[in-house]
């Protein structure tokens, strides 16, 4: 069985070392940098972590700034770390979706062997994730290339946490459903959008939306691995970590409690992935 982490994040030392500067101008990057539970990780950190934890692969992408510089400076070390651990990490790449040269970047990066976008913060990058008009230059370019896009999302209940924003369940229903043809996968269980796939015109609506697992010790019991295969959704699902922030073996340990069956926790550990990220 192939183990996949799918939501991994990376910062290039320039980045974690300028922090407190960079948050002045990046307002959503210093309210995540400011919290005590964050870290910051490089690509050698990453794959001690993945050793650690008995997995294969990592999913790699840098913060996604506001500035389109700054962007292509995280795009620069991921590409980088790709190339050097290239049976260990793949990589994603991080554009502010409505710039005039998000499109020019991202074609860059998968030029360069990056395999899909993301994790892109609606809020965070300002972005009107339910404007057709404004999404388009994103998702027309991912479409064309066949790459997957990962989207920040939070539960609309709850306690509040640092980066907890307010992009509504309406608003990413509206930006699958402009989009149907792109692979979009909502990070953090979509937000708990997913369970209202049992509706059957999300159902069909949502056919090329998955859902990643990041963050999850700190949202919901490990009973929510057990109860999504029973809703029919394990193809569905991605694990992610959101590592640094959570070691992955807080995750293993939960999906160990959770009582689902060895060839549920295949897909979920990294078959899914496998087959949205075409690795054979």
């Amino acid at each position: 069985m192939q183990k996949i982490d799918f939501h991994v994040h990376v910062t290039p030392p320039e980045i974690s070392n300028a922090a407190e500067k960079i948050a002045e101008q990046e307002p959503y990057f210093g309210l995540l940098a400011a919290n005590p539970k964050n870290k910051f990780a490089n690509a050698c950190e990453v794959i001690a972590e993945l050793d650690r934890a008995g997995f294969d692969r990592g999913v790699i992408f840098g913060f996604a700034f506001k500035d389109l510089g700054r962007c292509r400076a995280v795009n620069d070390y991921v590409i980088e770390a790709v190339r050097e651990f290239k049976h260990r990490l793949c990589g994603f790449a991080v554009v502010p979706p409505n710039h005039p040269g998000a499109a020019a970047e991202i074609e860059r990066c998968h030029d360069a062997g990056l395999c899909g976008v993301g994790e892109l913060f609606p809020t965070g990058q300002d972005i009107r994730i339910d404007d057709a008009v404004e999404t388009s230059r994103l998702a027309g370019c991912c479409i064309e290339r066949n790459l997957p896009v990962l989207l920040h999302t939070n539960e609309p209940v709850g306690h509040y946490y640092p980066g907890k924003t307010d992009t509504t369940l309406r608003q990413l229903e509206r930006f699958v459903e402009h989009h149907p043809r792109l692979k979009i996968v909502l990070a953090h269980w979509g937000g708990g959008l997913l369970f209202y796939e049992l509706m059957k015109e999300l159902r069909e609506k949502f056919a090329n939306v998955y859902y990643d697992t990041a963050a999850s010790p700190f949202l919901y019991t490990p009973g929510i691995y057990r109860t999504v295969a029973a809703l029919g959704m394990q193809r569905k699902i991605l694990f992610g970590s959101d590592f640094p922030l959570i070691p992955l073996s807080r995750y293993v340990a939960e999906i160990d409690q959770s009582g689902i069956t060895e060839d549920q926790k295949g897909l979920l550990y990294g078959g899914n992935a496998a087959g949205l990220l075409g690795i054979s």
